[in-house]
This record gives C-alpha cells, structure tokens and sequence, in this order.
C-alpha cells in the first residue's frame, strides 16, 4: 500500500530530415507529431472514422505519423477528401448529404463548412422556418425544456 509508483513514457524520437513538425493541409496546421488519423481530426469537417477510412483508401499505414507522410501522401489525402465518392466511399459517410442547392452529396470541410452552415440557418429565418426562428429567437432549437433552464442567456438586440 505504502509503495508509490512512477510511470514512464516513451518520447517520440524521430531522426528523419523529411520529418514535419506542422504540416498544413486544407488552411488547417496539423500536428506531425500524432499519428496520420488523428492528426486528420484536427481539420474541422474531418471525425475519427472519416480520417480513418481516408487512411485506408489512401494505403496509409495508420501507425505512421503526419509528419512522416510525403507530398504525394498529401495530395491523395487532399483527393480524397475533396471528392470521397469517386473512391468509393458510401454516401451515408459524408456530412453534406443531397445539398439542396445543387442536389449533391460531399464531404463539407474546414472554411467551406462555416459557410455552409451560416447560410443554411439564413435559409431557415429567410423561409421562416420554426428551427430558424427559433435561432433567430435566440432559444434553444432542438427540443430542449426552457420553463426553467437557458435563462441566462443574453439575447443580441
């Protein structure tokens, strides 16, 4: 019981020169230092199971780090993301689904998703719709009680 324990942990140690520290994919800096899927996660659009299946349809070793990847890496990366059903990836993976716009299905990431998002919600309050009043409100959206919680909420005027 009296025994105290002391942990260690392994410190990555890469002595490669093509190794990056920061690598900037899609206006994002990604760390080089995590491994490729998760690394991938910090790119906003882009979860754990999306970067995983972009690993593998790109034959990435998933043990390898981001910074270890070369450029041709990269640019698959980079391909596959910006058109995933073109290799293969089912549409129910992808989180614009049927755009109402055009009718198409992508995968929605880093700046392009904020816009998406603005202007589905200006598309809401324009139509007049109950989700987008109710953001325009200032209230909550989904459902949620609000007799006696969200109160201190300060409403733009």
């Amino acid at each position: 019981l009296g025994k105290a324990y002391t942990y260690l942990r392994m410190a990555l140690v890469i002595e490669d020169a093509e190794f990056q520290h920061i690598l900037r994919i899609l206006n994002t800096n990604v760390d080089g230092r995590e491994r490729v899927a998760i690394a991938l996660t910090k790119i906003k659009g882009i979860g754990r199971r999306f970067s995983n299946l972009i690993c593998k349809k790109a034959n990435i070793d998933l043990a390898k780090r981001a910074g270890e990847l070369n450029e041709d890496e990269i640019e698959t990366l980079k391909a596959i993301i910006a058109s995933p059903r073109q290799f293969n990836i089912p549409d129910w993976f992808l989180n614009s689904q049927k755009d109402r716009k055009n009718g198409k299905w992508s995968q929605v990431v880093s700046n392009n998703l904020d816009t998406k998002l603005r202007d589905d919600l200006e598309r809401m309050k324009k139509v007049r719709l109950h989700r987008g009043l109710r953001h325009y409100w200032g209230i909550k959206v989904r459902g949620q009680h609000t007799k006696t919680t969200g109160r201190g909420v300060v409403r733009p005027t």
